[in-house]
């Protein structure tokens, strides 16, 4: 190994798994105009964002009449995520709100998150809006001490997500993990998250999706 660089396994989550088959939505060219004729969202996200996207889309052109094009793949870590977003901005251009559902795959090499963070700052310019999801994992199929690396892990990523915030005042954050922390009985897998990972349906997606819808409303004029 090469000094001062970190294999995956030495953060006690395990190695990433080959994500490149998994299940994926993206939008087509013709989901994509309407998104920036009408000054949308892109989303780009993981397998939560897979599972709860076409419910989050219905509730958020319900609630706003925002329409969003999505870029979700399942098991995907961030950088990827924002390599689909540079090739978007660069084929499509963008609108002024960019959604990042992406974080919870990072914990198996979390150092690698702040810098994707700036990078996606830097494709979307000081203007737009960036609202990013943060992340809780502690996966109940793994053993107690893999939990515990998963949930060290996330914190990791979610205080990267903090101190970015400080340096890009376009960035907002969506506090996942705070909402299940404030009641420990919401991480129970009856109830909001069902594997420690991803939501229950109805109960955990509609309060991840109301966050998210709320965090964005916020941001319209």
């Amino acid at each position: 190994m090469t000094t001062g660089t970190a294999l995956a396994e030495d953060y006690g989550s395990g190695p990433i798994g080959d994500w490149s088959n998994s299940s994926r939505a993206i939008s087509t060219i013709t989901q994509i105009r309407p998104v920036l004729n009408g000054d949308g969202l892109y989303m780009f996200g993981d397998s939560i964002a897979y599972q709860d996207g076409r419910a989050l889309a219905e509730r958020l052109l319900d609630q706003t009449g925002d329409v969003i094009a999505v870029h979700n793949w399942s098991g995907r870590p961030t950088a990827p995520a924002v390599d689909a977003l540079a090739s978007w901005a660069q084929t499509y251009g963008m609108p002024n709100r960019i959604l990042m559902a992406t974080g919870s795959n990072d914990i198996f090499n979390p150092p690698v998150f702040a810098a994707q963070i700036d990078r996606t700052m830097t494709i979307v310019g000081p203007s737009r809006i960036v609202l990013w999801v943060n992340v809780q994992v502690a996966r109940t199929s793994k053993p107690a001490a893999v939990q515990l690396a998963d949930q060290r892990n996330s914190g990791w990523i979610n205080l990267q997500l903090a101190d970015a915030q400080k340096r890009h005042p376009n960035l907002r954050i969506v506090r996942w993990a705070e909402f299940l922390a404030a009641r420990p009985t919401r991480l129970l897998p009856t109830n909001y998250i069902r594997d420690g990972v991803h939501t229950t349906v109805p109960l955990g997606q509609n309060a991840r999706n109301e966050l998210i819808v709320q965090a964005i409303k916020a941001t319209r004029p």
